[in-house]
């Protein structure tokens, strides 16, 4: 079984905490990962601490001298995908072509944020006051707190990661439980990348673990992802404290089949959004929109697609769907659909665990005639499900689409111009496609949830930059 160790302060050492994890393959029960310690509160201090103590070399190094370590351990990731891919397959069930995209992925998202450590940091200004040189600076914050979920071990790592190491601060991190290894790979690649001893530390563990670093005065910045009760809670504790917070919460995305719709490519497109990754993607579409003209012809074809799907062990080519990450997620999500089933939802296709003799595998389902307002439609599931609601039109359609707490991502699938504009412009959520699944993010993009699928500063891209900075305002004038 594989050593779990800590970096903090660059020691790798074992957790000492009371509370145990055992990390299992979903889709092979018998094969234990890991049962390992989580880390003590005492470990969150000593980590904080080394953050602190490494800041001052670190953002003295410069941001290209930051950028070149990032950049390298951007590389090491790219030349290990097919590796770390299958480490990420074995660990959360991630089927193996997709878990080594994200692998190179999150390499080439090290890369990005090194390339930005060209770009300038400030600006000069002209001052009113003779004699004035005016002009800014960003500057990092200092120590991090940054917690990530198990849904996208490496790449949502790297996308915070990336922007706190490059702009300077230094990083407590806690990943999820569920794949120690693949959190443990990021740090090798950053440290056989020449990282100094204490810029990021690792610690790991469950809630308590989370709750030290979000309480922890001595970091003043929180970055989290993850469901939506628990990132609410972090913003009002984080701003309480004065502190910032940007929590990228959950999602219910909505994707419309208008009636101008090429409808084999909006079959094609809902399957890709709804079933990939088993459908445990804070983007995954989860309602299906369709004009109830063609509600007929598309539940059909959409119908025969799912049940089409190929389910099984994500190693084997040509796996569509894999399982879900572990029993209290497999429970959830049977726990929803078993509800649907009792309240009258009209079942199409699955409903069902699917015949696997090993593993969390649950069977893509989809439900028919939908109300809008009805649990299907209105609860983040995240897991292999969907819910069709046939509406009348546009308007309808974005009545619909917006009459959620979420807004995270939607898409409307159309071949009329002037709908995709009107849609694009109606939706209330961070993220709008046309003709693509709701599922799917460009690293130089801000991605950004609305009402309660995102509080504080965009991910990614270069909006996340000031999240990790102030500015500083300097006025020098020569005699």
């Amino acid at each position: 079984m594989n050593a779990i160790t800590n970096l903090i302060g660059g020691r790798k050492v074992a957790p000492q905490g009371q509370e145990r994890y055992c990390a299992v393959n979903p889709s092979r029960l018998d094969d234990v990962i890991a049962d390992y310690a989580f880390s003590s509160a005492d470990e969150v201090e000593s980590a904080v601490a080394a953050a602190q103590t490494a800041f001052s070399s670190w953002k003295a190094r410069g941001a290209i001298g930051r950028a070149d370590i990032l950049a390298r351990a951007g590389a090491i990731l790219i030349a290990r995908t097919a590796e770390l891919g299958a480490l990420m397959t074995r660990e959360m069930g991630k089927p193996l072509p997709e878990a080594m995209g994200e692998v190179g992925y999150a390499g080439k998202v090290l890369q990005f944020y090194a390339a930005e450590a060209q770009r300038a940091a400030g600006e000069t200004l002209h001052s009113g006051r003779p004699n004035v040189h005016y002009y800014t600076l960003r500057e990092p914050l200092g120590a991090v707190g940054l917690i990530t979920p198990w849904n996208f071990p490496f790449s949502i790592a790297c996308w915070k990661l990336g922007p706190a190491l490059m702009t300077g601060n230094t990083v407590v991190w806690k990943p999820a439980p569920h794949h120690p290894l693949c959190s443990q790979a990021v740090i090798d690649a950053l440290l056989e990348a020449g990282l100094p001893e204490g810029v990021v530390n690792l610690v790991h563990g469950g809630a308590e673990v989370g709750a030290a670093i979000v309480r922890h005065k001595a970091l003043p910045a929180i970055s989290f992802t993850g469901s939506t009760p628990v990132g609410q809670a972090i913003y009002r504790e984080v701003s309480a404290r004065l502190g910032r917070a940007q929590c990228e919460m959950g999602g219910k995305n909505a994707l419309y089949v208008h009636e101008a719709a090429d409808l084999d490519k909006a079959v094609t497109i809902a399957t890709e959004g709804a079933f990939r990754s088993a459908g445990q993607k804070c983007t995954a579409t989860s309602r299906v929109l369709v004009d109830r003209a063609i509600a007929g012809r598309f539940e059909e074809a959409f119908a025969a697609r799912v049940a089409g799907l190929t389910v099984g062990d994500p190693m084997t080519e040509g796996t569509f769907l894999g399982p879900v990450v572990d029993d209290r997620q497999f429970a959830k999500v049977l726990g929803h659909i078993t509800a649907g089933i009792a309240a009258g939802e009209r079942l199409v296709v699955g409903g069902d665990k699917a015949p696997m003799e090993n593993g969390y595998y649950v069977a893509p389902t989809l439900f028919a005639d939908v109300a809008p307002d009805a649990p299907l439609a209105q609860q983040e599931i995240f897991g292999p499900v969907v819910a069709v609601i046939p509406v009348d039109g546009l308007e309808a359609a974005l009545a619909v689409v917006n009459g959620t707490d979420y807004g995270l991502s939607s898409t409307i699938m159309t071949r009329d111009l002037e709908a995709a504009h009107r849609f694009a412009r109606g939706a209330e959520s961070g993220v709008v496609g046309v003709n693509l699944p709701t599922a799917g993010v460009e690293m130089h993009a801000p991605f950004q949830g609305w009402k309660g699928s995102g509080l504080g500063q965009p991910e990614q891209g270069l909006k996340i930059i000031d999240f990790y900075t102030h500015w500083r305002s300097v006025a020098m004038q020569f005699a």
